[in-house]
């Protein structure tokens, strides 16, 4: 049974511990975690299949943050769920030699599954990836034992998908069926220049359609139940791969909340302290 008030306060420590490794590295975005942190503990703690004490297991699920530039999160998430980081890393955020660089680095940080940070790279490789279990698994699991067993999961920002490498690879997992690919997608609207309806005005939903996907829709990125409902609904459709929409305000609980000032830069002292104060910190 969830613990709703641990909940509640494990989501706002993602949000504050992201934001001051941002405020101390002077350098960052602490906009998507701020915004994404409810998908993203609500996936890690109660939908995802992995193990801090053994974080190489073979049918661990994969979990891809696409959206590189937003690694604040995935750091705390590593940090909360007991990956091996320590506080004293998060304070080292963008630091030489440090395990919390920029960008997720492959084999640098225990939990990182793949480098990210260009946009659209990490989306493609998690279709890597599961078109990877969906190959084993047709080869090595018989209708007794099911040795290979697990999924790919993906956050990804309208900047992801805004790239060709997106829409490519999209393509290809809508006509190989990967069902066990599920993709979380932050759509805040914002990018570092402003509103995305500078440059990207489809319906992503649609396109997604065309593809072969299956698609959900979340109204409030807040609403965890609701995050939790659609990954069930995506969890039962391993007929094609799924693009969970979650509409979230970047910068969540900020004086910046909604403006690509939050996106690229730390919010300042005085604006970090206001956030501290709103979220009950």
């Amino acid at each position: 049974m969830k613990n709703r008030w641990l909940d509640d306060r494990a989501v706002n420590a993602l949000r504050v511990l992201s934001i001051d490794g941002v405020e101390k590295a002077r350098s960052g975005h602490p906009g998507l975690p701020l915004g994404a942190a409810p998908m993203a503990f609500e996936l890690w703690a109660h939908h995802m299949r992995h193990n801090p004490a053994n974080p190489k297991w073979l049918n661990r699920d994969r979990f891809v943050l696409s959206a590189g530039h937003g690694s604040m999160l995935l750091y705390s998430l590593l940090y909360l769920f007991g990956y091996g980081l320590e506080k004293e890393d998060l304070a080292a955020f963008r630091q030489w030699d440090s395990l919390t660089p920029g960008h997720p680095e492959y084999g640098w940080t225990v939990g990182v599954e793949t480098s990210t940070g260009p946009l659209g790279q990490g989306f493609a490789t998690a279709c890597g990836m599961a078109m990877a279990e969906a190959h084993l698994a047709a080869m090595l699991n018989t209708p007794e034992h099911k040795i290979i067993d697990h999924r790919t999961y993906v956050l990804c920002s309208d900047g992801d998908l805004m790239e060709g490498i997106s829409s490519e690879a999209a393509s290809l997992a809508g006509a190989l069926k990967l069902g066990k690919l599920i993709v979380l997608y932050d759509d805040n609207q914002i990018s570092i220049e402003g509103s995305t309806e500078l440059a990207f005005t489809e319906n992503v939903s649609l396109r997604f359609e065309s593809y072969g996907w299956h698609v959900l829709e979340v109204a409030d990125g807040n609403d965890r139940d609701a995050v939790s409902r659609a990954l069930d609904e995506a969890k039962s459709r391993d007929d094609r791969p799924s693009l969970i929409r979650i509409h979230t305000r970047i910068g969540y609980g900020s004086p910046l909340e909604g403006s690509e000032a939050s996106h690229g830069a730390p919010l300042g002292g005085e604006n970090v302290e206001e956030t501290k104060r709103k979220l009950g910190w």
